[in-house]
């Protein structure tokens, strides 16, 4: 069997655990599953909040992690100390650039500002053809029912395309989730200009 990990997933979530446990069990689950699955991780390289929690439960079903921070953050000593590589980048958008590279589908878990930034960056370069890779939401809880719902409107009020929405994968059952953007990553193909994001 190859140690090389079936599939790179890319995870979007907090740095804060939010006020749910709903929201720490749900990172928790996607870690697990991770490992499962013999995938590996890739997400921005932190300890605390959901963050740590996503990796930590990778870390311990056997999934290879990634992370990647920028210098900023390892100063005030937020970095992971416990994975496979841990890439330390000057700006956010090296680390944004960094993480895209690095993987083969997209998951937003709940978080802030700085996760829906990512969400939207990713989802938009995808339908901009700047890559084939699937994007997908866990919607734990009704965390993102308020933006479903937006979504929705945009779409209703003609600022979004239905196949632009279509493109992001909402579910909120993780294994159903991870299992249809497995699916869809192993039929996607990233053109040569990839590296313009």
């Amino acid at each position: 069997m190859s140690s090389l990990p079936a599939l790179s997933l890319c995870v979007y979530c907090g740095s804060r655990s939010g006020s749910e446990p709903a929201y720490a069990r749900a990172a928790e689950a996607v870690g697990t599953l991770i490992g499962r699955l013999g995938w590996q991780l890739v997400y921005g390289g932190g300890r605390a909040g959901l963050m740590g929690t996503v990796a930590d439960a990778a870390l311990a079903a056997g999934a290879r992690v990634v992370g990647v921070i920028p210098n900023s953050l390892m100063v005030r000593e937020l970095g992971h100390p416990g994975l496979h590589e841990l890439h330390v980048v000057e700006t956010m958008h090296q680390r944004k650039q960094l993480m895209a590279e690095r993987s083969d589908a997209f998951l937003a878990l709940p978080g802030g500002i700085g996760t829906f930034e990512e969400l939207f960056e990713v989802w938009t370069w995808r339908q901009l053809g700047y890559h084939d890779k699937p994007v997908g939401l866990l919607n734990v809880e009704g965390y993102y029912d308020a933006l479903i719902e937006f979504l929705r409107q945009t779409q209703q009020r003609g600022f979004v395309y239905e196949a632009q929405r279509e493109l992001l994968q909402v579910d909120d059952d993780a294994r159903h989730l991870l299992t249809r953007l497995g699916e869809l990553a192993r039929q996607a193909t990233a053109p040569d200009d990839y590296r313009r994001i």
